[in-house]
């Protein structure tokens, strides 16, 4: 009877770790394994304009104006891309943007041009596995930030040793330009603005569970970040901005919408009281998730013009 009792024990933990094996491998691929994510809405690459397209005139002008290619080698031997924009004036001020999750850089018209008109060349690299840029899975902002030192050091070695950069971040932009605060960074990052960043991917995976699913966290965010270690080189835990963020000294504006539904509003109270670095909160008015700037266009650019012109020194009078 006994034996018969352990045969069953075994039977029903092997199928357990079977469906936790396989539940777990399901949500990787979909959240982390690089595919269409069919919560997100799609990019149209058809070329047409909407004529009520409220970045109707920024998207014209991004597509028309002058780009130089520009890639890296990552640290783990991929191939990432991105997009130089040179200022109309002369200028050693550079804007480095990062897109959001399962986006590109094709979605950065109204960003690029807020700082273009603000006198800096700007560069908008693909994120890993986005874009024209290499790799299989997300990194959330975390796997990033390592990127996002390399273009820092190019944008550097482009444009001189008295660059002054500016990071700007939107989504899981904002979260990859959080975490990259927490690193040793060169003197010549000056400012960094971060627009409705998660503070812990965690965090952000368990709401998205709960909201998309009505799943609790235990036991499948653990399980999946197991799978994420074992495919692609992270846990879930690493990936905790609200604790990277207190090695941050750069100054840093946070914006986040006020009825954020996608990343929750309360996050961004999280980074921002752990941030120890000077700081400002704007909380967007009226706006849902990465909606901030269309809802409040002329807030938002007063807001983003003071913060970040008030830590870069460079002036672009001159005519090149």
């Amino acid at each position: 009877m006994k034996k018969k009792i352990w045969i069953s024990l075994a039977v029903f933990l092997a199928l357990v770790i079977l469906v936790l094996g396989f539940a777990g491998n399901y949500f990787y691929g979909v959240a982390v394994a690089i595919n269409q994510k069919d919560f997100i809405e799609a990019i149209d690459v058809d070329g047409d304009y909407d004529p009520e397209d409220p970045w109707l005139e920024e998207k014209r002008w991004y597509d028309e104006v002058e780009r130089e290619e520009l890639s890296i080698i990552s640290g783990d031997g991929l191939k990432l891309s991105g997009i130089y924009i040179e200022s109309e004036l002369a200028s050693k001020k550079v804007a480095l943007l990062a897109h959001g999750y399962a986006g590109n850089l094709e979605q950065m018209a109204s960003y690029v041009k807020l700082y273009h008109d603000m006198g800096f060349n700007v560069f908008v690299p693909d994120a890993r596995g986005h874009g024209t840029s290499e790799g299989d899975y997300i990194g959330f902002g975390w796997h990033e930030r390592k990127d996002y030192l390399q273009w820092i050091q190019l944008m550097i070695d482009k444009v001189g040793t008295d660059a002054e950069l500016a990071l700007f971040g939107v989504s899981m932009g904002g979260t990859t330009v959080m975490n990259v605060s927490g690193e040793e960074l060169p003197d010549n990052v000056k400012v960094i603005v971060e627009d409705c960043g998660y503070s812990s991917l965690n965090g952000e995976l368990a709401y998205q569970l709960k909201d998309m699913y009505n799943l609790s966290e235990y036991p499948l965010i653990p399980i999946t970040s197991l799978v994420t270690k074992l495919r692609s080189d992270y846990w879930f835990g690493e990936a905790n901005t609200t604790e990277h963020i207190k090695n941050n000294k750069v100054p840093m504006l946070f914006i986040h919408g006020a009825n954020d539904k996608f990343v929750p509003t309360e996050m961004v109270y999280d980074v921002y009281e752990a941030n120890p670095s000077p700081k400002e909160l704007y909380i967007a008015p009226n706006a849902d998730h990465a909606e901030a700037y269309e809802k409040n266009k002329k807030e938002y650019k007063q807001k983003v013009q003071a913060f970040v012109l008030k830590y870069v020194t460079q002036t672009t009078e001159q005519s090149k």
